[in-house]
């Protein structure tokens, strides 16, 4: 089977959506989906027609056509199952099938054939597979959205609290204040007018104020309450924090219902999360060698759900060499180093909820080259008062490289270098003065690649220093996960595991 191209047209012959899958110019595809209304003829029982060149099979939908255009040696039956399968999911991307509403859903539609036709072969796929792999959700995207939406309700109870405490403590110095200045009225009518002042009876949950970070207004002098003051500007500092990196959030403490302060229970996808993360510095000279290597990982873990707090994390380990392991001084580290199993010093103890807990670090250095992930080659030249820079890179890792960046800086001429041949994106930033070189992914399909620009002459040095930026879902240290048990009930507990490696420092100088 090989399907040159799918297509869904109009009787008049107008393409509504297309998608070829081999090597074909535009205007041949054009002229073989033109050619087809006037090949299909009328009060023929069969679906397919044949010229001398290809093949078109066919199913008519209302008032469009659904085709396919593939070459005479193809398998007519695996054709038919195949127009047959695109048959069905047609109406699960766009229920009308008039011209419009198709067109509309022209990408949706592609992408869905794509799921099924790869590179002109039909893949062992079902309906219901293809709907689910279109709608692209990411388990991960989930788990990071939960995890910041906690953090950000804890701290919005933590404002409630300590608002609440500061109004108390208001009312407290007033009515200590009012009971001295009425002293000299007597006993009695003291102790009488200040039950009637006294909020406590007849006290009802009110909107705790919004502790503002630019100005808070004076409370009562005392250490505790102070402090107490201090806690919830840092909590509110927090909420900015996050709004600074980019967070949706909101740092009015919302206002109770029905007398009932209101509470948000967030329930993550997983009892346990654990990431294992890197941090990778590299620095590279001009000559390709490696002035230093140092890589930063850490395994952190964060509890979900209170009865799933005592627990052992089993990992299992490479030869990793060089490498230097420490332990959270909670965690008992004779356990670790007999039976590679993390856990409290105190079994009797549960692991906090709700936060994230470093439990193991490691640290490696070296000026292997073999080690480097990712080398820059960069050679200037300057002719007849313009800069001729070729610069390449090579990656000889395992390691598949994502979101890679290089950027490199440029004489400040204001304007963009004219670039000759790239292989990936690039664009020119003005305010850095700088071309940076984007490839979404380095893998075992192109282990190297060129950028050749042109530009203002200038010393060699003007390009340097080149630097780096990329991540992978592979980490340097060969650790993984084996199993997470409860101490106390016995068997599995469930995790959730985020691996991740990325770039803190990477030049070239």
């Amino acid at each position: 089977m090989v399907v040159l191209a799918a297509a869904i047209v109009s009787k008049t012959g107008k393409p509504l959506v297309s998608r070829q899958y081999m090597e074909m110019s535009r205007i041949r595809i054009e002229g073989l989906l033109a050619a087809f209304p006037k090949l299909v003829g009328t009060g023929k029982q069969h679906t397919y027609v044949e010229t001398e060149n290809v093949r078109y099979i066919y199913q008519p939908m209302e008032g469009l056509y659904l085709l396919l255009i593939t070459n005479k040696q193809s398998n007519i039956l695996e054709d038919l199952e195949t127009l047959r399968l695109l048959g069905k999911l047609v109406p699960e991307f766009s229920q009308n099938l008039e011209e419009e509403a198709v067109a509309s859903r022209a990408y949706e539609l592609i992408f869905a054939f794509d799921e099924v036709i790869s590179l002109g072969q039909k893949e062992n796929i079902t309906v219901p597979q293809v709907k689910q792999n279109c709608e692209m959700e990411s388990h991960e995207e989930k788990l990071h959205k939960l995890i910041i939406q906690s953090k950000i309700n804890d701290t919005k109870d933590i404002m409630k609290k300590k608002a609440a405490d500061i109004e108390k403590s208001k009312m407290e110095q007033k009515k200590v204040g009012l009971g001295s200045a009425l002293s000299g009225f007597g006993s009695k009518a003291a102790s009488s007018l200040l039950q009637d002042l006294d909020p406590t009876p007849a006290y009802r949950p009110e909107p705790p104020p919004v502790v503002s970070t630019r100005a808070a207004a004076p409370v009562a002098k005392g250490p505790s309450k102070g402090m107490q003051l201090g806690k919830a500007k840092k909590a509110n500092d927090f909420l900015e924090s996050l709004a600074k990196e980019g967070e949706v959030v909101e740092l009015d403490v919302p206002k109770p219902t029905g007398g009932v302060t209101a509470v948000t229970v967030n329930i993550a996808s997983e009892p346990v999360s654990l990431a294992i993360e890197e941090k990778l510095s590299v620095s590279l000279n001009k000559q390709g060698g490696v002035e230093n290597l140092e890589v930063q990982g850490t395994m952190s873990l964060v509890v979900n759900v209170d009865e799933e707090a005592f627990i052992r994390i089993a990992v299992t380990s490479g030869a990793n060499k060089g490498f230097q392991f420490k332990t959270h001084p909670n965690i008992d580290k004779n356990l670790y180093s007999s039976a590679n199993v993390l856990g409290l010093k105190d079994a009797s103890r549960p692991f906090p909820t709700g936060s994230e807990l470093g439990i193991l670090k490691w640290r490696f250095q070296s000026k292997e080259e073999s080690l480097v992930p990712l080398t820059i080659n960069c050679w200037p030249s300057v002719s007849g008062g313009e800069s001729f820079v070729n610069i390449e890179y090579e990656s000889t890792s395992e390691l598949d490289l994502q979101n890679v960046q290089i950027i490199i800086p440029l004489p400040a001429t204001g304007h963009a270098p004219a670039v000759n041949q790239v292989d990936g994106e690039w664009r020119y930033d003005s305010r850095r003065s700088a071309l940076i070189w984007s490839i979404e992914l380095i893998d075992k399909t192109n282990r190297s690649g060129s950028l050749e620009f042109v530009t203002t002459a200038a010393d060699a040095e003007a390009f340097y220093p080149v630097e780096v930026s990329f991540t992978s879902n592979k980490t340097f240290c060969d650790i993984a996960i084996t199993s997470v048990e409860h101490t106390q009930k016995g068997g599995p507990v469930k995790f959730g595991l985020k691996k991740a490696l990325e770039t803190a420092e990477y030049s070239v100088v």
